[in-house]
């Protein structure tokens, strides 16, 4: 899974009965006002009445040490990290057009999913998949399938079943490759 890019956890961050710490020897910050904590939180207010509301428990805020500048007409989606079902927090998936809004860090909200958690979140731990996405509309075409179309769908799904590797080796692209 390697559309995209990954923002990754810049310090360890200890998390212990429900308490999250860090000791991270930041340089001064050259804007003054950026957040030099790697998290925050969003008071449970903020997603009152929605599928995120959990109680009284708040939405952590990863913080971006990093500007995202995306070309004209394209936008930031994030999503939690691919195949990750193994860490305590669920990130907020979320859209961010990146070509226009790029002058600060786009921080990534998520839920802590976890609350037995008691250990060390480690620095270069993933925390938001990113992909760029085209705010242009794809004209999609939806049809019968034709004689030929058929056809097809049926030379290739008996190559499927008549053993394993047929997308791999046939139909997969490699990456870098035109």
């Amino acid at each position: 899974m390697t559309h995209g890019f990954v923002i990754l956890l810049p310090c360890d961050i200890t998390v212990s009965a429900g308490q999250f710490s860090w000791a991270w020897p930041l340089a001064a910050m050259a804007v003054p006002g950026h957040p030099r904590a790697p998290l925050s939180f969003h008071v449970p207010e903020q997603v009152a009445d929605s599928p995120l509301a959990h109680g009284h428990r708040s939405i952590l805020k990863f913080h971006s040490f990093w500007t995202i500048e995306l070309d004209p007409g394209w936008s930031l989606m994030a999503v939690q990290p691919i195949n990750r079902d193994d860490l305590p927090f669920r990130l907020i998936s979320g859209v961010v057009d990146a070509d226009q809004f790029n002058d600060v860090g786009i921080n990534f909200p998520a839920t802590w999913n976890d609350s037995n958690f008691s250990g060390v979140l480690p620095r270069g731990m993933p925390i938001a998949q990113c992909y760029p996405v085209s705010r242009e509309i794809p004209m999609l075409v939806c049809e019968a399938m034709s004689e030929a179309r058929i056809r097809r769908y049926d030379e290739l799904a008996t190559q499927i079943m008549n053993g394993p590797g047929v997308y791999r080796r046939q139909h997969r692209s490699k990456r870098g490759a035109p």
